[in-house]
């Protein structure tokens, strides 16, 4: 009796803890960009799955745009369609766009919105064709080496980039107590399906609604130095030095250009949270101790 009078002692402790994060979150816009292994693990997804929910309980308002390379590769491969790779972005011709919109707009966001509804959620799936939720424009690729005269344009096929979000649906979705799940499939203007990264999406979906946060959940513990050290807090002055000096590069650049670009955007705060960690979500927004790298637009101390 003891044991379970002190597991719930523990309970309210943290519930208490809480308390002054859910008010000052009440109200607020969160989108949250969910892949990697928090998508791929049935614990991690269970638990993703709850904290969405918990977040739209205590009256947060949560956004979730999702990715899903691998599905897609996973398909692709099955079908007998070879994956090319430019800059770490898919080719994607009109049989690999067919196959993109069936994983993305089919399988991979309907079991998320089931997860959800599951767990006592009101999720709704949505990808950028619903009323135009996502208008975008062919992505543009330039090459240029020292021999070349002028950049060479590489044409990697329905690749699109994030023009504009109708925020008007998001919002009714939103007051209406529903949880957006946004697949990151954009619409062109006569009517073209483009695949655009996820991270931009979410970025770009947090600017379009000015959200509090925008959260990347990532298969890292956060942004690191050349220590090998996570930096927790930084300013948009600080990751700009972080790139101007090499510590930020490769793979990780894209990330962290959309997340300085949504906070420069209007988006309070913008966090690389690490997704492997159960409830990456919760420990981020309900704690001191955070769960990743945080850039803000706060001055440099």
């Amino acid at each position: 009796m003891t044991l379970e009078r002190d597991a719930a002692a523990q309970v309210a402790k943290v519930l208490s803890e809480a308390l002054p994060y859910i008010r000052r979150f009440v109200g607020k816009t969160l989108v949250i960009k969910y892949g990697g292994n928090a998508m791929e693990s049935e614990e991690l997804k269970q638990g993703f799955a709850r904290d969405i929910v918990l977040m739209k309980a205590v009256g947060i308002n949560p956004v979730v745009v999702h990715g899903g390379g691998p599905q897609i590769g996973d398909l692709l491969k099955r079908l007998s369609i070879e994956s090319h790779f430019i800059d770490g972005m898919r080719v994607t011709d009109t049989a690999t766009m067919d196959v993109v919109e069936m994983v993305l707009g089919g399988q991979v966001n309907k079991s998320i919105v089931n997860l959800i509804n599951q767990h006592g959620g009101s999720a709704i799936g949505l990808t950028g064709k619903d009323a135009c939720l996502i208008r975008a424009k062919k992505l543009t690729v330039s090459r240029q080496t020292p021999e070349m005269t002028q950049p060479e344009i590489i044409d990697i096929g329905h690749v699109g980039e994030v023009i504009g979000v109708n925020t008007e649906l998001l919002n009714m979705l939103v007051k209406g107590n529903f949880i957006p799940v946004i697949a990151p499939i954009g619409v062109g203007p006569d009517g073209e399906s483009y695949n655009i990264n996820a991270d931009l999406v979410a970025g770009k979906v947090a600017e379009a609604l000015k959200a509090e946060k925008l959260m990347l959940l990532t298969n890292i513990a956060g942004l690191m130095n050349k220590q090998g050290e996570v930096l927790t807090g930084l300013t948009t002055e600080q990751v700009n030095d972080l790139i101007a000096d090499g510590t930020i590069y490769g793979g990780m650049l894209p990330k962290i250009k959309c997340a300085l670009e949504a906070v420069q955007g209007g988006v309070t705060s913008s966090h690389i949270i690490d997704g492997r960690v159960p409830n990456a979500v919760l420990l981020e927004i309900f704690t001191d101790i955070g769960n990743g790298t945080m850039i803000s637009n706060r001055k440099r101390p």
